[in-house]
């Protein structure tokens, strides 16, 4: 069950009364990830995403990163058990609208539940319809820009506080494949040493994808 944090004896509780009174709480950091070995796992199952794969990835990093599940909830925090996911998805009149993922561990399962989800807005159609709920992060794919910088629309009337994680285009070099990710957090739960904790543990788990899975 989601708890809250006591705010009063908490560690960061300074920064936290600090940082949540900001007009633009919210601090972003970009970099690439090499996603080689993904790739080369990815290319003996055709028939799964690259997209959708690490978007596992990602997930499951922020799940095991306590800060990434914290949420601000009417002027407290509070700690969520898991997390899970929504992506924008391009629809064929170039608007776009979001698919929605629980988060599971077992990498096949994700990927086949995931990808039903994107099906069916696909096949289907769907309103542009956002979920309130904030146990997620909010992720995007940008598959024609290999940013090197990045900003999120933020309704500042708002505690927005879910992280918000955009993919980018592929930069190929002679001996690896480079993955744009940017990771926009809020600066009153989250700090610099989080995000890069979190970046350090994407890279060492895409540096052994095979491990994720038993069906490779």
């Amino acid at each position: 069950m989601p708890k809250y944090i006591d705010v009063s004896t908490w560690a960061r509780r300074d920064l936290f009364e600090f940082f949540r009174g900001f007009d633009k709480p919210y601090f972003n950091i970009c970099t690439n990830v090499d996603i080689t070995r993904l790739l080369e796992l990815l290319h003996r199952r055709p028939d799964l995403s690259p997209t959708l794969a690490y978007h596992y990835f990602a997930l499951r990093v922020a799940n095991e990163i306590e800060p990434f599940r914290y949420r601000l909830r009417d002027g407290r925090v509070i700690v969520h058990d898991v997390i899970n996911g929504g992506t924008t998805v391009l629809q064929p009149n170039e608007s776009f609208t979001f698919a929605y993922f629980d988060y599971t561990d077992d990498f096949d399962q994700f990927m086949a539940e995931a990808q039903r989800s994107v099906d069916k807005i696909k096949t289907d159609g769907a309103p542009f319809d956002p979920r309130p709920a904030d146990d997620a992060i909010h992720f995007t794919s940008l598959p024609w820009v290999s940013f090197t910088s990045f900003s999120h629309a933020r309704n500042w009337n708002t505690e927005d506080s879910i992280p918000k994680i955009a993919f980018g285009k592929y930069i190929r070099e002679p001996d690896r494949v480079l993955l744009p990710i940017s990771v926009e957090v809020h600066h009153a739960l989250v700090d610099g040493v989080h995000v890069g904790r979190f970046i350090n543990r994407l890279e060492e788990a895409l540096q052994k994808p095979n491990t994720y899975t038993s069906q490779f």
